[in-house]
């Protein structure tokens, strides 16, 4: 089974939408230049700057990713601001202030359907079965990130075209619709959706390289990979120096909610150790209260106190550009057919 957008591919390589930075709209477009998916990510954009980005991509096939809003979950967010004030002190910054919790959500989805494109996907989250028959109105595939079986049986049921399968191997947010960060490795949760499922599969986490992707397409566990981390690397994505110099020699990887609110896997580092246990369930709050002190960081060089989402095979993160790489990954996945 597959999917109208996955049967455009010539190589079933799907860039991940990494928000934030490392996702860039030239990354992209090289992927589907590539003959992959180049996905931008729409969140922690405002409306003009998500516009200006996706009206960059017209010339491509591509697909625009959303995280759904988060319903506050009354954690203490200010004792957690109590807890990391040392923090602030040390890079002489105020905690930030949530702007909205929704992310812009009710306006890029209705800017969407006024401006189709060819594939919109959600993450912490599935669309409804409304939002669904509006996008598919106006021509646009959607696709849904899901964790579990459980994700995934209420995705199918709300009509989604395709399922990307996250395992706890990929860097940056845990998917998840309720914010827990399930441990059951991509290869049994592929498994477990594929039960309940006959939707495309899309895996996702971990995965590095060609050599990687071709045994799940080959025994049928996925019709197409999603990457990330690999992509990190690139001379067209938009990381910061000091996460990439950071990629090749700092080996741990964790899940943490300290930069965020939400569990997401990154590269281990100060902050991390010294928060992670402490910090709550509360996203977007802790993102935007961490976001001046991560900032002032990323500004110094300093890899202390910077959320450096990466999935566990970042060592093997290269620098190239993306051309290179999708090169590359397409000759291995031909060789092992």
């Amino acid at each position: 089974m597959t999917s109208r957008i996955l049967g455009a591919l010539s190589v079933p390589i799907i860039s991940a939408p990494m928000a934030g930075g490392p996702s860039t709209p030239e990354m992209a477009i090289a992927v589907s230049r590539s003959g992959g998916l180049g996905m931008l990510a729409g969140a922690l954009l405002d409306i003009d700057r998500f516009a200006a980005q996706v009206q960059a991509m017209r010339e491509v096939l591509f697909g625009v990713n959303l995280f759904l809003p988060d319903d506050p979950t009354g954690a203490d967010v200010e004792a957690y601001v109590r807890r990391i004030s040392p923090w602030l002190d040390k890079y002489h910054v105020e905690p930030g202030v949530l702007p909205r919790r929704d992310d812009f959500y009710p306006e890029k989805f209705r800017w969407l359907v006024d401006n189709p494109v060819p594939l919109v996907s959600s993450t912490f989250g599935t669309f409804s079965a409304a939002e669904v028959a509006a996008l598919h109105e106006v021509g646009t595939e959607v696709w849904c990130t899901v964790t579990s079986a459980a994700e995934a049986i209420e995705a199918d049921a709300n009509g989604v075209d395709a399922l990307v399968v996250q395992g706890p191997e990929a860097g940056g947010h845990r998917g998840s619709f309720d914010g827990s960060a399930p441990d059951a490795p991509l290869a049994d949760v592929l498994a477990d959706v594929r039960a309940v499922s006959e939707l495309p599969r899309i895996a996702a986490g971990g995965l590095m390289d060609g050599t990687d992707v071709a045994p799940l397409l080959e025994s049928g566990a996925a019709h197409a990979a999603q990457l990330g981390t690999a992509f990190l690397n690139t001379t067209e994505a938009g990381t910061r120096q000091v996460h990439r110099e950071q990629l090749t020699s700092t080996s741990e990887t964790a899940v943490t909610r300290a930069f965020s609110g939400r569990p997401a896997r990154g590269i281990v580092n100060e902050f991390m150790r010294d928060n992670s246990e402490d910090a709550p369930l509360a996203y977007p709050d802790v993102h935007y209260l961490t976001a001046p002190m991560r900032a002032e960081a990323g500004k110094a060089g300093d890899p202390a106190a910077l959320s450096m989402w990466a999935g566990t095979g970042h060592l093997r993160a290269r620098e190239a550009t993306v051309s290179e790489l999708m090169a590359e990954w397409a000759d291995q996945l031909e060789r092992r057919r």
